[in-house]
């Protein structure tokens, strides 16, 4: 498959083109953008990415890589072509990420509740009760709107086929929109000519949506709520994200030590014009962080008495507290199964087949198939301890094996998804490299899902890691409008 110009050398190597589509079926919604790049050409290309990652480093919109010590605060790679998503395809994403929202509110509701689909063995009751993730102080709360995920953020990657999977859901502290919309202000910029005449929908509004679903879900009678963002600081990783998000919504970043909880039971910020009651927290701190006095004891980041506010309902947080169990890696076999259970609906968005290595015969299955099959430990995070069975070395499956029989509930497997690539600007010529994809979702009284998300890439040849802290980089996601391909 080969185009002229920016992508004249340009192969797809077999893979689903984000671009291009397949030969069965190419896209035709991409081709004023591929006219365009053509117009501006592989020099001034390149030029304007050179432009684009100084405006990166001059912004310094930066994430922290805690593994290396000399190059702990980096920018997030940025590629210059975008990856572009049709109407057709959003239509599919937007109306399957609210409906796993949906199922996975629900699902949360009921484990803290009346527990019924663990009673009707629909998932199994010890990975969730067991779940270390489970918190048992949420037992029996009534949460506003009956929310629990309030931010979202559902991993997506398209098969060979051109068909969308869920690799992943993310439902306590997800990051990464930020990068969506600096992305995007970063190509109108540096490529305002490159949507000429190509309609494409705006990210610029997830502030406002943030800010209205968080209002949504203030304690009842509570009209005019103060709504705070609560960081663990700049060391973290992701506090650049913090502070655009508080920018965005235009409410105080605070950290810990700015609020306490008084006698009255309701959290109070620290101001210069004396104490200022807070309704709605929108916590970026795990859950152990959150309040030494009922998790770590140790914690400098949390509010002492935080959960007694929040279980007397005098404050609510965003994520809640224990969402971690709906989003483990294990509990996410079984969410095909969940929205048939609680909405009578087929998924719209099928998982990535999934062995779950604490069952006996996925066991089996696995350790008989580990060079064929992608294992993931169920308690990581950010694509560390994964390992891609058909390139690991027989010295790292030998390991793997030890691992996985020592602790089997502690892992799951997949098989090897031909994950689609997307033209993208490497060393001065245009390759393809894997993407996958992150839509966010809020909700308050209903879902909104941003247009878009985080493609995230990865740039090593042939690598199918696309995690930031590995390596991976990101593009400007476009949704077109219907018709705006053409």
């Amino acid at each position: 498959m080969t185009r002229k110009s920016v992508l004249k050398e340009y192969d797809s190597g077999g893979f689903y083109c984000e671009m291009l589509g397949n030969p069965e079926h190419p896209l035709t919604d991409t081709l004023p953008l591929q006219a365009h790049l053509e117009e501006i050409g592989l020099p001034s290309l390149k030029r304007r990415a050179a432009a684009a990652e100084d405006e990166l480093y001059n912004l310094g919109i930066t994430f922290t890589v805690y593994t290396e010590a000399e190059a702990i605060d980096r920018i997030l790679p940025f590629d210059v072509i975008p990856r572009v998503l049709t109407a057709d395809d959003w239509n599919t994403i937007e109306t399957g990420v609210k409906q796993r929202v949906a199922a996975i509110n629900l699902f949360l509701k009921d484990v803290y509740g009346k527990q019924q689909a663990l009673k009707d063995g629909i998932v199994p009751k010890k990975l969730v009760l067991k779940n270390e993730n489970y918190k048992k102080i949420m037992e029996g709360l009534t949460l506003p709107q009956d929310s629990y995920v309030h931010i979202c953020g559902i991993d997506v990657v398209r098969d060979d086929s051109g068909t969308f999977q869920v690799l992943e859901d993310n439902g306590r502290c997800p990051s990464g929109v930020s990068y969506v919309v600096e992305n995007r202000h970063l190509m109108l910029r540096t490529f305002p000519d490159l949507m000429d005449n190509i309609g494409i929908r705006p990210v610029s509004e997830y502030g406002v949506n943030l800010l209205n679903a968080l209002a949504e879900v203030a304690p009842a009678g509570v009209m005019d709520p103060q709504i705070v963002l609560l960081s663990p600081g700049f060391f973290n990783s992701a506090y650049f994200e913090h502070v655009f998000l508080a920018r965005e919504m235009g409410v105080p970043l605070v950290e810990g030590r700015d609020l306490y909880v008084d006698d009255d039971d309701c959290v109070y910020m620290k101001t210069v014009g004396g104490p200022k009651r807070v309704d709605v927290i929108y916590r970026r701190i795990n859950d152990d962080f959150l309040d030494p006095e009922v998790f770590e004891p140790s914690s400098m980041l949390g509010v002492p008495g935080l959960m007694r506010s929040y279980a007397k309902g005098r404050v609510n947080l965003a994520n809640a507290v224990g969402t971690g169990v709906a989003d483990d890696k294990a509990v996410y076999a079984y969410m095909p199964r969940l929205i048939k259970y609680y909405l009578d609906e087929e998924p719209i968005l099928q998982n990535v087949p999934t062995n779950i290595c604490g069952e006996k015969e996925a066991l089996k299955y696995t350790l008989d198939n580990l060079d064929k099959l992608v294992t993931k430990p169920v308690g990581e995070a950010g694509g560390y301890g994964v390992v891609v069975g058909p390139r690991a070395t027989k010295a790292e499956l030998d390991s793997l094996r030890k691992q996985v029989k020592a602790d089997p509930a502690g892992y799951i497997s997949q098989p090897m998804i031909r994950l689609s690539v997307s033209p993208t600007l490497i060393d001065g010529k245009v390759e393809p490299r894997h993407v996958d994809l992150r839509p966010f979702a809020v909700t308050g009284k209903s879902t909104w899902v941003l247009p878009g998300g985080l493609s995230r890439v990865a740039l090593k040849r042939g690598s199918l890691v696309v995690n930031s802290s590995q390596g991976g980089g990101s593009k400007d996601t476009w949704v077109l409008e219907p018709g705006g391909g053409a």
